[in-house]
Formats: C-alpha cells, sequence, structure tokens
C-alpha cells in the first residue's frame, strides 16, 4: 500500500495512468476487437524507449549552461545524486508526455502507410501497452530504491540496478523485467566474471562530476525545498 500510495503522488504516474484509461474505453468503444492483441507490441517498445531515453539522453555529458543543466538534473542526474530521495525516483511530467506523443505520432504514421486501421492499433500499442509497461518499470524502479520486503523478480530487478548506481553507471540501462536482453545485445550488460575484478568507477554517484562541481552545488540548492533537500545531505553530497 505504501507504495501504490508513493506512486500516486506523482505527476506523471497520475496523468498517464489517466491517459492509460481513456485509451482503453477508447479502443473497446471504437476499435475492432482483435486490435487488443496489438497491445503486446507496446512492451517491447515501451522497453526500448526506457533503454534508449536512459542511456541516451539521462546520462548525456553535463551542460556548461546551468539552466540545461538544472533540467537535466531533475531528469536523473539528481536521482543518482541522491537515490533514496522518493521525489526523484519518477519521471518527470515534462519528459513522459513527449514521449508518449511521439512515440504515438510515430507509431500512428508508420501504421497508416500499411492499414486503414492505423489509429487504433496506434492507442492499442501506445497509450495502452506502452504507458502500462512505463508504469510498471515505474512499480520496478521506486521499488529497488526502497527497503521493503521483494518478490523474487523485484530482487533480481534491485541487484541489477543497483550495479548501475553503485559499481558502474554506463551499464545496465534497462530497469524493467526481461529489459537486460537489450543490454546485453547493447552490449551494455555486466556479467558475472567482469563484475568480480570490476572496480567502483569513481565519483559514481555524480556520473563522473566532481561532487563539488559548482553546477551540482547550484542545482542542490535551487531544488532543496522542491525535493526536501537538508542541509546536511546537500553538504555531504559535496564532499563524497
Amino acid at each position: 500500500m505504501f507504495r501504490l500510495q508513493l506512486m500516486c503522488q506523482h505527476n506523471a504516474v497520475r496523468v498517464m495512468a489517466l491517459i492509460c484509461a481513456a485509451a482503453m474505453v477508447w479502443l473497446a468503444l471504437n476499435g475492432p476487437g482483435w486490435a487488443w492483441a496489438f497491445v503486446v507490441f507496446g512492451i517491447p517498445a515501451q522497453m526500448l524507449n526506457e533503454y534508449s531515453l536512459h542511456r541516451y539522453i539521462f546520462h548525456l555529458a553535463p551542460p556548461r549552461r546551468q539552466w540545461a543543466f538544472d533540467l537535466l538534473y531533475q531528469a536523473h542526474y539528481g536521482h543518482h545524486d541522491f537515490p533514496t530521495n522518493h521525489g526523484l525516483f519518477f519521471v518527470p511530467i515534462w519528459v513522459a508526455l513527449p514521449v508518449l506523443c511521439t512515440s504515438f505520432g510515430v507509431a500512428w504514421a508508420a501504421l497508416s502507410l500499411i492499414t486503414p486501421h492505423a489509429l487504433p492499433l496506434a492507442v492499442a500499442i501506445v497509450p495502452v501497452g506502452g504507458i502500462m509497461t512505463f508504469l510498471g518499470y515505474e512499480w520496478f524502479h521506486m521499488t529497488a530504491h526502497l527497503p521493503v520486503p521483494k518478490t523474487a523478480v523485484e530482487r533480481h530487478v534491485t541487484t541489477l540496478h543497483n550495479q548501475h548506481h553503485f559499481r558502474d553507471f554506463s551499464r545496465w540501462f534497462h530497469v524493467s523485467p526481461g529489459g537486460e536482453v537489450i543490454d546485453r545485445a547493447m552490449g551494455t550488460a555486466i556479467d558475472r566474471e567482469a563484475l568480480k575484478s570490476q572496480q567502483r568507477i569513481e565519483f559514481i554517484r555524480t556520473l563522473g562530476m566532481r561532487p563539488d562541481d559548482p553546477r551540482l552545488i547550484a542545482a542542490r540548492q535551487r531544488f532543496a525545498p522542491r525535493y526536501g533537500l537538508t542541509q546536511a545531505e546537500i553538504t555531504r553530497a559535496a564532499t563524497v
């Protein structure tokens, strides 16, 4: 119950869940029954989104301009900086909605080339299957960072995600169960033998930046009220 309440406090989770529910109603009223079979295609599509966004956008090199760095800090750098802060667990709404709209537009346009049922199929794949997968991602990601009892699948996700946070931030970009197939295919997995000899990357919690980098210090101070960061936490983060 605590995890569900925590998820529902986040704007992107609430908005995306409402969009998913509305899409399901629309599909039931307007789409052919067989279109529901295409919901499953939203799972791998969203997993590819999850991996690509995490690897190529969230882990961009730190921008020099503070305003751009602040955006990236809210999107992901801050989560690495304070990995147990509840407010930084979730994808911001200003990231989730553009990704959803872009994915839906691409799916609709591509399907329009091959079928007159492009709209219902795009709805089934993106705002139904894709959002359900996104909400699953948020659940597993949140759970990986909480000291709560976990199922076998949740423990497995936590093990791999902890390696991303505390051993090598250039590995294991997936979070959703099964997404490790993408990491292995893309060469960003850590096999067990390599893990035995691999050292922890320097400045891992700040993605390679010095903890006292002025951009980090400015972002921490700016967002401290929003995320409930204490001065002691901010001071400690600058010296780790």
